[in-house]
């Protein structure tokens, strides 16, 4: 949407776009027939109850589109309904691309916030791993992955480690930070730590051995 150096409403769609957006649709409806001269800015002004500079705004972007001419003194002629029906298209379009636009942004907000309830969750898992830990019911445990592991390069989807290993992986380490619950894209890289829980029957040196061969 164009700025012009108009305040923007909610919806992120100017006022004077809207009005010209009425105005069009007013024309297309027959409300003003082509020929037709509206006299004066301060006519639509009291309509729209707007000031005269918005309803300048307006009618410049109806003037943009051949859908009105403007009279120096006098007024404005409706020049072309089908003009008018057009402007109401690309608009309707522009808009239709802007709830879009919005509905992403939505759709990212949303993500970040099950992200951050998921990290939430691992990291009470982690705990409660940990407390368990005693009691023989879940191990967490880390293996490093050496400089001739086959993991390197290769993604925790690819390598499916759950099916070779019955572990589950719940964070990567790397370079002092960690990354939990790293999705089936994560690639490993030599050095990575992988942290990861199982039950107690599976002895660790299993897994090291598939890691590090």
């Amino acid at each position: 949407m164009k700025q012009a150096g108009g305040l923007r409403e909610k919806d992120g769609v100017a006022k004077y776009e809207k009005i010209a957006v009425d105005i069009a649709y007013s024309i297309v409806h027959g409300e003003w027939s082509e020929g037709d001269l509206v006299k004066g800015r301060s006519t639509l002004s009291g309509k729209y109850s707007v000031s005269p500079e918005t309803i300048r705004r307006a009618i410049k972007l109806l003037e943009d589109s051949d859908v009105v001419e403007v009279l120096d003194k006098k007024g404005l002629v409706i020049r072309s309904v089908k003009a008018a029906d057009r402007f109401i298209s690309e608009h309707q379009a522009e808009d239709k691309i802007m709830t879009l636009r919005d509905d992403v942004k939505n759709l990212f907000a949303q993500k970040r916030a099950i992200d951050q309830q998921l990290e939430g969750t691992l990291d009470d898992l982690i705990e409660q791993a940990m407390s368990l830990r005693n009691v023989g019911l879940i191990f967490p445990l880390e293996v490093p992955i050496g400089s001739g592991s086959h993991l390197i390069g290769k993604s925790i989807g690819e390598v499916q480690f759950w099916a070779h290993t019955g572990a589950t992986i719940i964070g990567v380490k790397r370079g002092g930070h960690l990354q939990l619950s790293p999705g089936p894209k994560l690639v490993f890289f030599e050095g990575d730590v992988i942290l990861y829980v199982a039950n107690e029957q599976l002895q660790s040196e299993k897994i090291n051995g598939y890691v590090n061969p």
